[in-house]
């Protein structure tokens, strides 16, 4: 299959490139940087057109994200959207449990977004665009995403305990965390299944972020007591509290297991 990984130069897209290749498949990576390659800014709607129609990539993953920025995370999707369908590629857009406020006890794939963030906000704008223009598209939830000490969160846990970095971590902020590379393989038996409409692909285990620090510390061999617990619900920083997402559903239809934390964080696992 010849598929195209948007953000293939990014943590989770950089995994799903390697997976892809690995298994066979023909792989294009775009990236937004101007020396890539492929290079992509997915909010020109004319530049997304030209590249596909180029490639003709049978499948296409989306896993571009910016956070401090509405147009890439709302109004690139829906022109990769666009674009997938005028040339027939399947379009696996990968969205986020921040489109929920965590105010119901768990969201399973028939919940609505009711986002509090703008990061949220966005990732709902995209996937509102994204089912009203390609109803055959794939919409992926996941949660945060960690596995081998060098995502943002793992990096960031680092950064506190060293010092090079002041801050705190939630008791009362949940989530439920998934290995990079079991989302990654779910997503690629999601392409080779064309499944369409809401996914959830996320660990089964609600973890709060400092019990989630805590667990990545003792993975690296760091001092866990360098981290600082505080609530969120006692300061101004907004955002969801508990958001757990049920993946269950999606999880019965794939060979991949998404494990929880404590199981990929525990220093037996690999």
């Amino acid at each position: 299959m010849r598929i195209m990984v948007i953000g293939g130069s990014g943590y989770l897209g950089s995994e799903v490139v390697r997976r892809a290749g690995g298994s066979g498949h023909e792989v294009i990576a775009t990236s937004r940087a101007e020396a890539s390659r492929h290079h992509l800014d997915i909010t020109s709607r004319l530049a997304v057109a030209s590249l596909i129609s180029q490639v003709q990539p049978q499948c296409i993953i989306n896993a571009a994200y910016r956070q401090d920025a509405w147009a890439p995370t709302a109004i690139g999707p829906g022109n990769v959207a666009l674009a997938a369908a005028a040339c027939g590629a399947h379009l696996i857009q990968v969205s986020s449990d921040s489109v929920f406020s965590g105010r119901a006890p768990a969201y399973p794939e028939s919940s609505y977004p009711d986002p509090l963030t703008p990061y949220g906000a966005a990732k709902a704008a995209a996937e509102t665009a994204i089912q009203a223009i390609d109803p055959t598209a794939a919409i992926v939830r996941t949660s945060l995403i960690v596995g081998d000490g060098h995502s943002v969160h793992e990096q960031f846990v680092r950064a506190l305990i060293s010092g090079e970095n002041e801050g705190v971590l939630f008791t009362d902020v949940l989530r439920c965390p998934v290995h990079v590379a079991d989302l990654a393989a779910a997503l690629l038996e999601i392409a080779e299944q064309q499944r369409s409409g809401i996914l959830h692909a996320a660990g089964p285990e609600a973890v709060s972020r400092y019990d989630l620090g805590c667990m990545i510390a003792r993975r690296l061999g760091l001092d866990e007591k360098r981290l600082r617990p505080d609530q969120r619900a006692t300061t101004p920083t907004p955002g969801p509290l508990a958001v757990r997402l049920d993946s269950r559903n999606t999880q019965s239809t794939l060979r991949t297991a998404l494990r929880g934390a404590t199981e990929f964080l525990d220093n037996r696992s690999c």
